[in-house]
């Protein structure tokens, strides 16, 4: 609606259309780091596994088709199937998902096709790890102010540790051959001394304790160590995860659990030589691999068993599920350039994914803000959970704020628009009301602020020189590939605009 009842005389320049691919754009090499960053060679699409976690354990946006006379701007809901969704579209994550099927060949500085065989200088330096960061920060200090530095005693993290939601009580059922009283096991990780305990037990929708082992196995030793140092956890032939992997594979649970305790050994004696410590202290940025995992592992403990709560929503309306995937998210990272220094705002959060990935990935200040509340009390106990986990992997994450109520009036979330950086709002299903309430709102935005969402705020039947959209957004009109949301594997179109 025009905000004028007569043509204005100011000449505004109308918005940008420019369509482009999604595709995030290759970083620049450094060839002078000594080994610090650790990439994600599986880049977003990476997801660490051996086989896929659930789809909703990525990170994600929620967002609900509101009728018109809806006062609830949020962007979380779930269908009455939300229960059954994430694990249905396991097999679509792990289609989607190159490094799914199982990890990919460990590839030495001299064989072809190896992430550094085009940049001669990263093969001289002996510090270089097996992954790098994807996008390194040079302003990122990602060493936990409680990363145990090998002496003394730790606090205990304050997990929900796996075995409190698959084991034998949970109805699970023994694997390897193992006997009832025998699958309990214990893994050690990088940044704490305690250790999660685990079963080694198989459920349906429940988390496989072996895989999810495994998993964090490669991930420690492809990430935190040096070539040399990862041998024994890598190398081909005998390496631990070698073992792990053909003892599952021949249901031989004491061989598995041998090579477990011969891990959580030497990890031991690697955080005691402050191996841990020193290659933490070196890292500027985490492999979107690693993110996604421990994202993952913070939703199978926290809103997985919990996940049918999302279908309980007020008025019985009929819902609409999605996600923005993980891979989605990241590229958007990519495209606004999100760092550090940054402040990022989820307007309709949800249980709090996307705000908790982007605490992680880039380590900015982050907010969410959310209305609904069984999400808001999902979304508080991934937090928690998550605050946690990222102790035990040694990682400190951006501070991260989740709010609850209206983001229109939340004055908080109000608050930390005025100097947010990049804004993510999924409008797919907003009224046009409340699009134009969210331009009001962007008003407040400081110069240069980048707004995503999947919807222009712009549109074709307004006077562009009459329109506030028009007059305060650049818009640049995106396309994403397919498989980067939930509801369709279709490619689609988004947008980011640009405070003017």
């Amino acid at each position: 609606m025009s905000i004028f009842n007569q043509k204005s005389k100011f000449k505004v320049k109308t918005e940008v259309r420019k369509v482009k691919q999604a595709v995030a754009p290759k970083p620049a090499k450094n060839p002078s780091s000594s080994g610090g960053g650790n990439s994600s060679s599986a880049s977003v699409r990476g997801t660490p596994r051996a086989s896929p976690i659930p789809a909703s354990s990525l990170s994600a946006k929620r967002l609900q088709q509101h009728p018109a006379s809806s006062p609830s701007p949020t962007s979380s809901t779930t269908t009455s199937s939300a229960l059954n969704l994430s694990r249905k579209r396991r097999a679509l994550a792990s289609s989607r998902s190159p490094a799914t099927a199982s990890p990919a060949p460990v590839l030495s500085d001299s064989e072809p096709g190896s992430d550094d065989d085009d940049d001669w200088r990263e093969r001289l330096d002996p510090s270089k790890r097996r992954r790098r960061a994807h996008t390194e920060d040079p302003d990122r200090q990602l060493r936990h102010p409680r990363l145990w530095t090998g002496e003394g005693e730790d606090e205990k993290p304050a997990i929900v540790h796996s075995a409190e939601v698959a084991s034998l009580e949970d109805k699970c059922q023994p694997v390897m051959k193992l006997g009832r009283d025998e699958v309990a096991v214990r893994l050690r990780y990088p940044g704490a001394r305690s250790m999660e305990r685990y079963e080694l037990v198989w459920g349906k929708d429940k988390i496989d304790g072996a895989l999810d082992i495994m998993k964090v196995v490669r991930l420690v030793a492809s990430t935190y160590l040096t070539d040399t140092e990862a041998k024994p956890f890598l190398n081909h032939d005998m390496g631990i995860y070698r073992r792990l992997e053909k003892s599952k594979n021949t249901n031989d649970g004491n061989g598995f659990k041998a090579a477990l305790a011969d891990y959580n050994d030497q990890l031991l004696a690697l955080q005691k030589k402050g191996v841990i410590v020193k290659n933490i202290n070196a890292m500027r940025g985490i492999p979107r691999e690693l993110v996604e995992f421990i994202l993952g592992q913070v939703y199978d403990r926290t809103v997985a068993p919990k996940v049918e709560l999302l279908a309980k929503y007020e008025n019985g309306t009929d819902n609409v599920y999605g996600e923005l995937l993980h891979p989605f998210i990241s590229d958007i990272f990519d495209r606004t350039k999100l760092s550090s220094d940054m402040v990022f705002v989820d307007l309709g959060s949800g249980v709090g994914n996307v705000a908790l990935q982007a605490a992680l990935e880039r380590g900015c200040e982050s907010w969410g803000c959310e209305m609904m509340e069984n999400a808001c009390n999902l979304a508080d106990a991934q937090k928690k959970e998550f605050t946690e986990r990222c102790r035990l992997w040694g990682i400190s994450p951006g501070k991260v704020h989740l709010e609850r109520g209206d983001f229109r009036k939340n004055e908080r979330t109000l608050e930390a628009l005025k100097r947010a950086d990049v804004v993510l709002v999924n409008n797919q299903a907003f009224t046009s009301q409340l699009n134009d309430h969210l331009v009001n709102m962007f008003l407040d935005l400081k110069i240069g602020c980048k707004i995503v969402s999947l919807k222009t705020f712009v549109h074709d039947n307004k006077i562009a020189e009459n329109d506030v959209a028009s007059s305060i957004l650049e818009v640049e009109h995106l396309s994403y590939p397919g498989g980067y949301v939930s509801w369709t594997g279709a490619p689609g179109r988004y947008c980011i605009s640009t405070r003017k």
